[in-house]
């Protein structure tokens, strides 16, 4: 059985056509050793099938832009489906999957797929990195399992069209789309929740107990003081505890939540940046665009443009 990752024959990037037709079409891209992207976009799908069988370790990652569909694990007779505006985690080591598209208006989708191998290049010997974690799990014997699912934000789709369509000359494509790959590791699997297995069970409840509440309104969020006793617990052990499961303050926490939720807000594109400052809790537009850049290091007006 071939690899499907060993396809590059001349040339470190190479572009394959599986099919053209006026504005559709389905385009594989091996950017280099390790990593495959493919680019769908086709209209009309009705009653689609595409089997999939491989011995390759990888993780891979999907972005349904428009339309859905299913997939079969014919190894552990699972069925996952991945759903429009969703970006969805998988990690597999043994692939017998059917893709099943029922019908579908259009399906706009972009695929990466990770080698196992690629991933081993930037393990730290850390189990609670997402990275190690995801390629311990893809040395177990498993056929398809997902690991996250989160809906799709701008800055994905930002990263994705550099991925797609790089703006370099073809000597330097395969390290240019390598280098937006890994920016778009790192954004995604930074929303992979990662907890210590050693951390004792009364600090996960308290710390997670915490983020539930946080998650409910972080736009205007309770007080140290009030949030730890919602969590039924003093203010110095929430700190301490929440700073341990989660490797990061309350304060940080909801930073991020709020920075997370603008992400989404600008992929709709309906408020300005002032509007969606405001809608995350931040009075000031500037401060919120500075604290965006900070962390995604690229403005929210540039995403607005995209």
């Amino acid at each position: 059985m071939d690899s499907f990752f060993f396809n590059i024959t001349d040339t470190s990037y190479k572009s394959t056509e599986l099919f053209k037709n006026n504005n559709e079409h389905i385009t594989r891209v091996d950017i280099s050793n390790g990593i495959v992207f493919f680019d769908i976009d086709v209209k009309n799908i009705k009653n689609k099938k595409f089997n999939f069988k491989n011995l390759d370790r990888m993780i891979v990652i999907h972005v349904v832009k428009k339309g859905s569909f299913k997939i079969s694990d014919n190894v552990e007779q699972k069925e996952y489906i991945s759903k429009q505006n969703s970006i969805d985690i998988y990690a597999s080591s043994r692939q017998d999957l059917t893709i099943i598209v029922d019908e579908e208006k259009e399906v706009d989708i972009f695929i990466l797929f990770i080698a196992d191998f690629f991933l081993k290049r930037y393990l730290n010997a850390n189990i609670n990195e997402p990275i190690d974690f995801l390629y311990r799990k893809i040395q177990e014997e498993i056929g398809c399992e997902r690991m996250n699912t989160q809906p799709i934000d701008a800055l994905s789709l930002y990263i994705i069209n550099k991925i797609i369509n790089p703006k370099t000359n073809d000597s330097m494509k395969s390290i240019t789309c390598e280098h937006n790959v890994l920016e778009f590791m790192i954004h995604r699997f930074k929303l992979l929740d990662m907890i210590d297995e050693k951390i004792a069970d009364d600090e996960i409840y308290i710390s997670r107990a915490a983020k539930d509440i946080l998650l409910k309104d972080y736009t205007s969020p309770p007080t140290i003081q009030v949030l730890a006793h919602l969590c039924a617990t003093n203010e110095s052990k929430l700190k301490k505890v929440f700073k341990k499961v989660y490797n990061t303050t309350v304060y940080c926490y909801i930073q991020k939540l709020r920075l997370e939720k603008a992400n989404l807000l600008l992929k709709e594109q309906v408020l300005n940046i002032g509007e969606i400052a405001k809608e995350v809790g931040y009075k000031h537009q500037g401060h919120f665009s500075k604290l965006f850049f900070e962390t995604y290091g690229v403005y929210p007006k540039d995403l607005l443009k995209h």
